[in-house]
C-alpha cells in the first residue's frame, strides 16, 4: 500500500498545570525538508526529534511544532546584579553632569543595560520530557495514519486510471485488424490513379504492402504496455515506499503509448491513444504526492 506525502497529526496532554501540544504537518517534496518550532527549553532535544522524524517520515516538506501552555502565567525568576547596576548608574550620572542633562531616568536606563537583570535558564526535567516524547509519538501515529488513509485514496484512483488505459488497449486490439483492408484499399486506389490499375504488378504490390504493414505493426507495443501496467499495479501493493519507482514505470507506460500512437495510422486508434495519454497525465499528477 502506498502512502501520501500529505499528512497531519496532532496530540496533546494536559497535566493540570501545563498543556503540551505536538503538531505535525507535511506536503509533497522530493526530499525531507524538516522545520521545527520548539520552546527554548526544548532546544537540546532538537537533534533527537530530527532523528526520529527522519527515520519515520522519509520524504516531504514537514513542519513539527511543540507548544507548552502554562495554566497560570509565571515569570522566570530573575536576579539583579547590584554592583553592576551601581557601576552603570554612577557612570550615567557622571556623563549626565558633564553634559548638563537631567538625571531623572538614569535608574531605568541602567536596568536595561547588559547583564544587569539575569533570568534563570529554562530547563526541562526528565519527567516533563517523557510527557512530551509520548505526546510526540501519539502525534506521529496520527500523522502516519493520515498518510496511509490518503495513500489508500490515491491508490484507488491510479488503479482506476490504469484500468481505463488497459480497457482502451483492449479496444485498440479490436480496431487493429480493421487497418489492413483500409490500408490496402488506400494504396491500391492511389496506384490506380497514379499509373493505372492495368499496369500494377500485384506480386510487387503485395510485397510492398506486407513491408508497409510490418512497419505499422504494434504487437510489441501492446505487449509491453500491458506488462508495464500490470507491473505498476503490482508495485502499488508493495510495503516499501515506492513513489519514485511508480514514477519510472509511468514513464515507460508513456513511451509505449506514444509509440503506439505514432504507428497507429488509424483515426479510431488515435482517439483511444489520446484517452490513454489523458489518464496517464492524471496518474503522474497523483504520483507527485506519493511517498
Amino acid at each position: 500500500m502506498i502512502k501520501s506525502m500529505t499528512g497531519y497529526g496532532i496530540a496533546s496532554f494536559d497535566s493540570g498545570n501545563t498543556k503540551y501540544t505536538v503538531e505535525l504537518k507535511s506536503l509533497n517534496s522530493k526530499f525531507l525538508e524538516l522545520s521545527l518550532r520548539l520552546p527554548k527549553a526544548f532546544s537540546e532535544k532538537e537533534f533527537q526529534l530530527r532523528n526520529d522524524c527522519s527515520k519515520q517520515i522519509e520524504r516531504g516538506k514537514v513542519n513539527l511544532s511543540i507548544n507548552v501552555e502554562k495554566a497560570s502565567s509565571t515569570v522566570s525568576a530573575a536576579g539583579i546584579d547590584k554592583e553592576l547596576l551601581k557601576h552603570y548608574f554612577e557612570q550615567l550620572k557622571a556623563v549626565s553632569v558633564d553634559l548638563n542633562e537631567p538625571t531623572n531616568n538614569l535608574l531605568q536606563l541602567a536596568l536595561g543595560l547588559p547583564e544587569v537583570v539575569k533570568y534563570d535558564e529554562e530547563t526541562v526535567s526528565e519527567e516533563e520530557w517523557k510527557i512530551v516524547e509520548n505526546t510526540f509519538k501519539q502525534a506521529m501515529a496520527a500523522f502516519q495514519k493520515f498518510r496511509s488513509d490518503e495513500g489508500n485514496v490515491l491508490e484507488q484512483d491510479v488503479k482506476y486510471r490504469i484500468g481505463i488505459i488497459l480497457k482502451n488497449l483492449e479496444l485498440v486490439e479490436v480496431e487493429e485488424p480493421k487497418r489492413v483492408p483500409v490500408i490496402k484499399e488506400r494504396l491500391n486506389q492511389f496506384l490506380s490513379e497514379a499509373v493505372g490499375r492495368e499496369t500494377i504488378d500485384q506480386n510487387r504490390f503485395e510485397q510492398e504492402l506486407i513491408y508497409y504493414i510490418d512497419k505499422l505493426d504494434i504487437t510489441e507495443e501492446k505487449i509491453r504496455l500491458k506488462a508495464h501496467c500490470n507491473y505498476f499495479v503490482e508495485t502499488l501493493a508493495n510495503d516499501d515506499a515506492n513513489g519514485k519507482k511508480l514514477g519510472f514505470i509511468s514513464q515507460e507506460i508513456g513511451r509505449e503509448i506514444n509509440t503506439l500512437g505514432s504507428k497507429a495510422n488509424d483515426a479510431n486508434i488515435q482517439k483511444l491513444v489520446v484517452g490513454m495519454k489523458e489518464e496517464l497525465e492524471k496518474i503522474k499528477e497523483q504520483l507527485l504526492n506519493v511517498l
